[in-house]
């Protein structure tokens, strides 16, 4: 199954993926269990045909654009499908971006002075920090010994999506798994529409595509995420199993740089979790 990535081609499967992922009585169509009157529905999701008439926009178009025969669809029509597909904020932004079909330059990671100093600085936090790719490109002490030894040359791969899903130590170390492996497929999907023309991006795609199943699973589900806040769960070979709050902080890009995304994990005074970062420290 080939999941590398056609920016051509990207918004229409965008589209067919969300689209197969709306049950038709979520979307007020008839037939539940996937049944019309008397015929078992034979596609996953709703039909091009469904999907166009909840749009409000005619079927010949719509199929044009999942084909890539039509490009860049007027706000409106975004709008439509974007209600249609009950697609969220991470989603629209998404589709916005692959109907804009701008290729934006890839952009270059540069960790200045200050942001080293910075991540020193937080030293009763764990924090590493993230480009476009999911490579993990700077740390500090308390955040390597939380990830899985990101400072022990080859201990493990310093792509957070890598590590996932070629590495059985991630499981491990992510009791959620499947929860930490769709947001890196999500977060990769995004960085593959804003990057269509970045070779690396595109070779690790192509890569965990060709390793892994679930990552293919996951990926033609057409997953998008952008990173946010809320807790985590990591089991370390220490101190145990963490509950963890995790902020992301992004770090605004200078010209032709990659904005980073900073990691914070931290948690409540008091608790059995602070104690056990207070040990790993």
């Amino acid at each position: 199954m080939d999941v590398s990535y056609d920016g051509q081609r990207a918004l229409g499967g965008f589209l067919r993926a969300r689209r197969g992922r709306v049950a038709p009585e979520q979307a007020g169509i008839g037939g539940a269990a996937g049944v019309v009157g008397n015929k078992r529905r034979r596609v996953q999701g709703l039909r091009r045909e469904e999907l166009a008439q909840l749009a409000g926009i005619s079927v010949d178009y719509y199929v044009r654009l999942e084909q890539g025969r039509a490009t860049q669809p007027s706000a409106e029509v975004l709008d439509a499908l974007a209600r249609a597909l009950g697609l969220d904020a991470a989603e629209r932004r998404h589709l916005d971006t692959l109907a804009a079909g701008r290729h934006e330059p890839v952009p270059a990671t540069r960790i200045g002075p200050g942001l080293r100093r910075a991540l020193d600085a937080m030293d009763r936090l764990p924090v590493f920090a993230t480009d476009h790719r999911l490579d993990v490109v700077a740390w500090n002490r308390l955040g390597a010994a939380l990830m899985g030894g990101l400072d022990v040359p080859g201990r493990r791969d310093p792509n957070n999506a890598r590590f996932l899903f070629l590495d059985p130590a991630a499981r491990d170390l992510h009791p959620d798994w499947q929860d930490r492996a769709a947001e890196a497929v999500g977060q990769l999907r995004v960085s593959a529409g804003r990057y269509p023309g970045d070779g690396e991006l595109g070779a690790l795609i192509a890569e965990l595509g060709a390793g892994s199943g679930d990552f293919r699973r996951i990926w033609d589900s057409g997953e998008v995420t952008m990173c946010a806040a809320g807790r985590k769960r990591l089991r370390h070979p220490v101190v145990g199993l963490l509950e963890l709050d995790f902020e992301t902080l992004h770090v605004p890009a200078g010209p032709g740089e990659s904005g980073l995304v900073l990691h914070v994990f931290s948690a409540e005074e008091g608790t059995a979790e602070a104690a056990a970062l207070a040990r790993l420290t």
